[in-house]
């Protein structure tokens, strides 16, 4: 047991006791609860100068029992309903005007009436379209699948009008405008192919009224581009290649 005792002390010699041990703890408790008594000031109180949300603040007083009712802000989807009231007709945007397509309709049927030359400026093309359909659907009850030719016929027809007018006249056109009124003078052959359908054009009568049509076509188409561009004087320098395209389509109704 002796020389156990010798290691025992050998071992743990130290000036360390128990009794500073409790102290140091006791000490080291004691400055823990100091820093945390300090971060709990520093973090309610926060310091001057700096930044405190409304909701801290409001976090901080003691509830009064009333009810948080949030403010009427109106819903600004609510003036779109307000503006489609105001926009204008889709077939307004979409440039389709039935008052002046019947208008350029009874300008095309009546010859002699004077043309506006503000409202056949513009750029319709929905009689246009409408004609040159009636015009392959007559053709096609006489028993002529002509569709692909009306429609060639017209562009290159409408090409070569529109180089020609800008070279005639000063301020020029547009190929709508171009396209426009030619197609509305194409009413008259619309009617000599539905007279097709009925009885025969491959005679006296029906080369008759085939140049009947051809000359009604032309002399409304001139008419119209001469209101339209300012061009006095110079009808029938337009008509006659307007007979020409004309004529083209008039082949196509009689044989």
């Amino acid at each position: 047991m002796s020389n156990f005792d010798q290691f025992h002390l050998d071992f743990y010699q130290s000036n360390y006791t128990i009794d500073d041990q409790e102290e140091g703890y006791k000490s080291y408790g004691s400055n823990e609860n100091l820093c945390g008594s300090r971060k709990s000031q520093t973090g309610d109180q926060p310091p001057a100068g700096a930044f405190a949300p409304s909701e801290m603040l409001l976090s901080s007083q003691s509830y009064t029992g009333q009810i948080l009712q949030p403010t009427y802000s109106p819903d600004p989807h609510l003036g779109y309903a307000d503006g489609f009231d105001e926009e204008p007709p889709l077939l307004e945007e979409l440039g389709i005007n039935f008052e002046h397509i019947w208008q350029k309709t009874l300008t095309v049927l009546n010859p002699m009436k004077p043309a506006d030359g503000s409202i056949m400026n513009e750029t319709d093309l929905t009689g246009p379209m409408v004609f040159c359909l009636a015009l392959g659907a007559t053709l096609l009850l006489a028993g002529k699948v002509h569709f692909g030719y009306v429609y060639g016929i017209s562009a290159i027809g409408c090409l070569a009008m529109h180089a020609l007018l800008n070279l005639m006249s000063v301020p020029g056109v547009s190929h709508g405008c171009v396209a426009s009124v030619l197609g509305y003078c194409l009413l008259p052959m619309v009617i000599l192919s539905s007279s097709a359908v009925v009885f025969s054009l491959q005679g006296t009568l029906g080369t008759l009224l085939a140049l009947f049509i051809i000359g009604w076509c032309s002399f409304s188409a001139s008419k119209i581009f001469t209101s339209a561009l300012a061009m006095e004087g110079q009808q029938l320098l337009i008509a006659y290649p307007c007979a020409l395209l004309y004529g083209l389509f008039a082949l196509l109704t009689v044989f």
